[in-house]
């Protein structure tokens, strides 16, 4: 086992994962080598896990650290969106080895999509221009159905209806750290944020857990 599959195997044993703590129990009873098999998938599986809470982790940060910066027109605005977009690629990559290159393509397009949809909302809140932002929100949520098509289409534990569910979700909250901003309400720009922190973790663990079960043999 290398190092960095121990170190994955470490920390879920510190978390108390049971899918190490029988692995060991085998071990003890004569099983070595089915233990430290299970050991490695359990590592994988946790491995994959922290890198995809990890990019939607850096996808709803840069997207607070844009509208910060845009509504307050600071001078980073341009370099906080450039990163927020190489986000969108990163993300699209992440599915790669399991749906191809195109799919990969294909989802980055659509959440780059999603991000300029974003700076349109941000915009025209600013300019308190209502009509305008009514018109950006209706084609963020088109996006998000969008988007949920396109990832039910490629994994049957997907389900359309909650991933269209969970991305209107993300994008109300992250609305409402614009409104709280704009409003100059802090606490409820804060609480929009940490809402959609925790959301965003949720969601990448749906999409890690319908990878799992699509690709079994991927983490054996």
């Amino acid at each position: 086992m290398n190092t960095r599959t121990s170190l994955f195997a470490l920390m879920f044993a510190l978390l108390g994962s049971t899918a190490l703590v029988q692995p060991a129990k085998a071990a003890q009873a004569g099983q070595p080598a089915q233990a430290a098999a299970h050991t490695a998938a359990s590592a994988s599986a946790v491995e994959t896990r922290m890198a995809m809470r990890k990019l939607w982790e850096e996808h709803i940060t840069y997207t607070r650290n844009y509208i910060i910066s845009a509504l307050a027109g600071l001078p980073d605005g341009d370099a906080v969106a450039k990163r927020l977009l190489q986000n969108q690629d990163d993300i699209g990559d992440a599915i790669k080895p399991y749906y191809g290159g195109a799919a990969g393509e294909k989802l980055s397009a659509l959440l780059r999509d999603h991000i300029t949809i974003a700076t349109e909302v941000v915009t025209a809140a600013k300019v308190g221009n209502k009509a305008q932002l009514d018109a950006a929100q209706k084609k963020w949520s088109a996006n998000g159905k969008d988007i949920a098509v396109f990832l039910s289409g490629a994994n049957p534990h997907w389900a359309q209806k909650d991933l269209e569910a969970m991305l209107q979700k993300h994008l109300d909250l992250t609305t409402g750290e614009v409104v709280g901003r704009l409003n100059k309400d802090w606490i409820a720009d804060i609480e929009a944020y940490d809402e959609g922190h925790e959301h965003m973790l949720m969601f990448a663990d749906a999409l890690t857990d319908g990878i799992a079960k699509q690709f079994p043999d991927a983490f054996k």
